[in-house]
């Protein structure tokens, strides 16, 4: 099995910022691939991140380097990495880890790569999302997280949210700070527009545990007045 190394970093309203720290200094041998490009479709009523297509996404793989009997090890920062992950097992591909880059002790490589192509058959499933109007029928019956930082889930007014508040009854996770006790049942979660969310999703996954991803995230529900809301503030 051949490894491949892929960098996911990103931040938030700078769309280019990824790549320029791809090109300044990467693992030898890793591919990138951009979260607004690559691992979300175009933005629009399903929020700021909704899912690629099955086609989008195996294109991308397979420029990536990802395909049959690659596993893939991805890194990268703010849920980067952890949506590649979820999105490799979303669509059949289960061989892939996730590390962090400040744990790596090698060398890093300056500009492009040359990269192998392979090819990825996407397969998509079924059982590991959920959309907002089954989610908002289900809401008595699911432990719903939310992933934001806390301020945001409170529903104090911030740049990002143009609804501040949160879906009803969801328990608070942020993304950055460790995995709080969480009781049992079906669990989703969410974020703003589905990138965070896979962090949690991804350390429930180590620990034994799985759950749904709501993929259009508050970035979805905010627009829609007939899902219910609620907040502190």
């Amino acid at each position: 099995m051949r490894y491949q190394f892929v960098d996911c970093r990103w931040e938030l309203g700078n769309p280019e910022r990824g790549r320029e720290l791809y090109l300044e200094g990467h693992i030898p041998g890793a591919s990138f691939l951009d979260v607004d490009e690559d691992l979300a479709g175009p933005p629009g009523r399903e929020g700021r991140h909704p899912l690629p297509d099955g086609q989008q996404f195996a294109r991308a793989a397979a420029r990536a380097g990802i395909g049959d009997g690659v596993f893939v090890v991805a890194y990268g920062n703010m849920g980067g990495p952890e949506r590649l992950w979820w999105l490799l097992r979303h669509f059949g591909h289960d061989a892939c880890a996730v590390i962090d880059l400040e744990a790596w002790r090698g060398p890093l490589t300056r500009g492009e790569e040359q990269i192998e192509p392979a090819e990825l058959v996407p397969r998509s499933r079924g059982d590991d999302m959920i959309e907002a109007d089954e989610l908002a029928g289900r809401l008595g019956e699911l432990v719903v997280v939310d992933a934001r930082i806390p301020s945001r889930y409170r529903g104090e007014p911030n740049p990002i949210d143009r609804k501040p508040g949160r879906v009803l009854g969801a328990r608070n996770a942020p993304w950055n700070e460790p995995l709080p006790q969480l009781p049992g049942g079906e669990l989703v979660a969410y974020c703003g527009s589905g990138v965070t969310a896979t962090v949690v999703l991804h350390r429930l996954h180590l620990a034994g545990r799985d759950g749904k991803l709501y993929p259009g995230s508050w970035s979805e529900w905010e627009q829609r007045d007939d899902l219910p809301v609620e907040g502190d503030s």
